[in-house]
């Protein structure tokens, strides 16, 4: 008779899931999958909707990444007027996209993750927290705090809020941006560098204790995908997508992202909410492929900005070919946020950037639009369909968290077999089998939708049905 062990909620994501663990009857291992818990059905509350409401309504996905939502619905918005939108409210997209990008990335590694790295897998929960970064080094929960500010700030000082701005509009963006706000963010950006390139030092030392981790949590071989430049730079907002290999060979390049039913397919399974994309060419659940930072610095020849440059260069000398362990999702994030820093700092410096032409006014010329961006966590993709009167009428979205589903659940069943054993519940083997998700940091507000609150109760029964023991939260 099988045994089930459940966490139920995973701690320290965004959005409910849980992980269910089968063991035979000596302890052993046999699955493990994780669970979406909520039901997303925002494409169909999308139906009927005028298309020039997606880019607000869809940003209401989720509090965490309503600006890729923005931009990712903008340029399939763009793509129904087929118009090409103004230079420069395509610069000033582009520093939205990345400002959120920063905050994310520093939400993620300070807030969410750090409690593992500073006060160690083993910790106790109850300290395992930010509270317990607070007390153990002051220092980096205030860096934590002031980088995500600074990408929430310059947020708000293009798009007038923090939070579901409306800035977005199909065509450009509402407003221009202002000299005094250009000098307003300029003025963060050295701070911001700094936190980061400190950040980066730190980590590399700290990455020597978790060798058995980088060996452990999701690091099998995959295929990557993303976005690039035309020349093979690293792209967060326009581009081509490439296709890698677990070596790093190039597979598939220079892809118009138009073209992405070609070469992704969607699967579901019966116990998860959560779609399984894969790569059509080679099928499913063989063409399991990981997007999202470590996929983006796999995929590139340069990020194109000095200091990410030579951060990126270190950060490709952990692997021969590709960099396989998602552990290493957490490092590749600190060179992104400092690659954000760096290019919007460039794109501040540019002659046009406070123009005040920034909307292309159209109304609907097509009934199809497509737009393709890469969110913090990775590709997301918008795809609409209109009627004669501008109305949705179907809508599909592709979630940068969605990508990863087949890696996820590869991923927890390898750290899993690492280090669950034995007939009792250990609170460190748990939480890294949790922590392989948080390598991903996956937005299930974004993936899916819930209400109300999941508690956690843990228990671990014998073949004969006896509770061997039982954790509540």
């Amino acid at each position: 008779m099988a045994q089930t062990l459940t966490i139920d909620p995973i701690t320290r994501i965004e959005g409910h899931a849980k992980i269910t663990i089968q063991l035979d009857e000596q302890g052993i291992v046999r699955d493990a999958r994780i669970h979406i818990t909520q039901f997303r059905g925002f494409e169909k509350l999308c139906e009927g909707r005028r298309f020039s409401e997606m880019p607000a309504l869809t940003a209401r996905i989720c509090g965490i990444c309503p600006v890729s939502h923005l931009i990712a619905s903008g340029k399939a918005c763009d793509a129904l007027l087929a118009v090409r939108i103004p230079e420069t409210a395509e610069k000033l997209r582009r520093i939205f996209n990345l400002a959120q990008l920063v905050q994310s990335h520093a939400l993620s590694f300070f807030h969410l993750s750090s409690p593992d790295f500073l006060l160690g897998m083993d910790a106790d929960p109850a300290v395992r927290n930010i509270v317990g970064v607070i007390q153990a080094n002051p220092q980096m929960a205030r860096d934590g705090i002031r980088l995500r500010q600074i990408g929430q700030q310059m947020i708000e000082w293009l798009a007038g809020k923090r939070i579901h701005p409306s800035w977005i509009v199909p065509g450009g963006v509402a407003q221009p941006l202002s000299a005094e706000k250009r000098e307003q963010m300029l003025a963060s950006i050295p701070e911001g560098i700094d936190i980061t390139q400190r950040a980066i030092a730190w980590f590399k030392k700290t990455m020597n204790q978790f060798s058995e981790e980088i060996q452990t949590f999701a690091n099998f071989p995959s295929l990557f995908l993303g976005l690039v430049t035309e020349t093979g730079a690293l792209e967060h907002y326009d581009g081509v997508l490439r296709v890698v290999d677990s070596a790093g060979n190039v597979i598939a390049d220079k892809i118009d992202p138009n073209d992405y039913e070609h070469y992704i397919g969607e699967a579901v399974e019966p116990w998860t909410y959560l779609k399984f994309p894969y790569y059509k060419p080679i099928g499913y659940p063989e063409g399991m492929y990981r997007v999202g930072p470590l996929a983006r610095l796999n995929l590139i020849d340069r990020c194109g900005t000095p200091r990410a440059d030579e951060a990126w260069a270190e950060f490709r000398t952990l692997e021969r070919g590709a960099v396989l362990s998602s552990f290493h999702y957490h490092y590749a994030r600190l060179i992104e946020i400092l690659y954000g820093l760096e290019r919007i700092q460039q794109l501040l410096h540019e002659p046009d950037i406070l123009d005040t032409r920034v909307q292309a006014m159209a109304g609907p010329n097509r009934s199809e639009g497509i737009g393709v961006a890469e969110a913090p966590r990775g590709t997301l993709i918008h795809h609409y369909r209109i009627d004669k009167d501008g109305l949705i009428t179907w809508a599909n979205l592709i979630i940068a968290t969605g990508h990863n589903n087949l890696a996820m659940n590869r991923g927890i069943l390898q750290a899993a077999k690492h280090f669950v054993k034995g007939d009792r519940i250990q609170e460190g083997m748990l939480n890294r089998v949790e922590a392989v998700i948080r390598c991903f940091d996956p937005c299930l507000s974004c993936s899916t939708h819930a209400v109300g609150q999941m508690p956690l109760h843990i228990q671990l029964l014998s073949p004969t049905g006896e509770v061997l023991d039982e954790v509540r939260r």
